[in-house]
């Protein structure tokens, strides 16, 4: 069930960026972007897809509660009182009128069309945070906090994933960076600073090392390492891609489009993760049981209120320069034309690398 529910999370971020991308590059002129067609089925199912993915934590608390009152009592319980069903009421109502307004509109004829799409959209992205644990945690800065997290990462990923997989050519491929490279930035700042605002609500910074003994812990620091092959990624296709180009007219920069669109789904994954695990301030090593994974690459002895130090050992510092080589690797895979599978394999070592030096660091 877990895997199902993060799964379907992890599908829920994508549905939000394909229709955001697809609605904002509408509005962009083709001579700034290259030529795109995003099939009206592909947006009507990542429609669908908002009201059906979203109903997994609804399911999940009613699951939780149905043994003691019964399922059809719980399930009406849920959706009229608990604030994450009535969002997904809201959210699924929502998700029908923009259905039909597929149906009906044909969004890149005329640009009011789009604008309507984005509205509603956006709409949807603050349903999503008036029922986040962030609002249930503060309702004022956890829902602004996590409505500007998902929206920035929602137009950054969802540009970057329409433009490499539905993009027929890759002409005017240097006009469409001049844009968007200072969106992305604009994009990764936002998400930065809300996501430390985010990550505030559950673990203290000084804590943060500790969190990792617990499967939530684990999550977020996957997902922070996950960033560091994708800043490598945003620095080849803005920068050294834009050089190629000049020299390079018959350049293809999907494929590394693409690698960097695969590695944000990685870190959908991570952030889905976290919606289903305990966070740590609700619980101890004492009570809960430590990750697996934390276990499986942990060399010293487990205690209880056991509090984690970070300590440079011959291991971790090997790991390290392992990561830091790999990730020259990277960019040196680009320059040298090395096809960009071979690339991608090698931000998933350096992110192994990372994390496993941080682990063997610990005393």
């Amino acid at each position: 069930m877990l895997f199902v529910e993060t799964i379907s999370q992890a599908l829920l971020y994508l549905c939000f960026a394909l229709l955001l991308g697809s609605f904002l590059l509408c509005l962009v002129s083709n001579t700034y972007r290259p030529n795109i067609s995003v099939p009206k089925s592909a947006l009507m199912i990542a429609t669908g897809g908002i009201a059906i993915f979203s109903f997994f934590p609804v399911l999940q608390l009613i699951l939780y509660l149905s043994p003691d009152i019964g399922f059809a009592q719980t399930l009406q319980s849920v959706l009229l009182t608990f604030e994450v069903g009535k969002a997904w009421i809201f959210t699924c109502i929502l998700s029908i009128i923009l259905f039909i307004f597929f149906i009906w509109f044909d969004y890149w004829k005329r640009a009011l069309y789009a604008y309507i799409g984005i509205a509603f959209t956006f709409i949807l992205i603050l349903a999503l945070g008036w029922s986040s644990h962030a609002s249930s945690y503060d309702q004022v800065w956890g829902f602004f906090s996590h409505s500007a997290h998902f929206t920035a990462v929602s137009v950054w990923v969802g540009i970057l994933f329409v433009i490499s997989w539905f993009s027929k050519d890759y002409s005017n491929w240097s006009n469409f960076l001049k844009w968007f490279t200072p969106v992305a930035i604009v994009c990764f700042v936002t998400t930065i600073i809300t996501g430390l605002v985010l990550m505030s609500f559950v673990v203290e910074f000084e804590d943060y090392p500790n969190s990792w003994m617990l499967p939530y812990g684990q999550a977020l620091l996957i997902k922070h390492l996950l960033i560091i092959p994708l800043l490598a990624y945003a620095m080849i296709n803005s920068i050294f891609i834009k050089k190629k180009l000049i020299t390079d007219i018959h350049f293809n920069p999907r494929p590394w489009t693409r690698i960097e669109s695969i590695i944000i789904l990685f870190i959908f994954s991570a952030t889905a993760a976290l919606g289903q695990q305990s966070p740590p301030h609700e619980t101890t090593v004492t009570s809960e049981e430590v990750s697996k994974l934390f276990m499986m690459f942990y060399q010293g002895q487990l205690h209880p209120e056991m509090t984690i130090q970070l300590e440079s050992t011959p291991s971790s510092i090997s790991f390290a320069i392992l990561g830091v080589l790999f990730f020259a690797l990277m960019i040196m895979s680009f320059i040298k034309k090395t096809p960009a599978i071979v690339s991608f394999l090698m931000s998933v070592i350096l992110v192994f690398c990372l994390y496993l030096s941080l682990i063997l660091s610990i005393t």
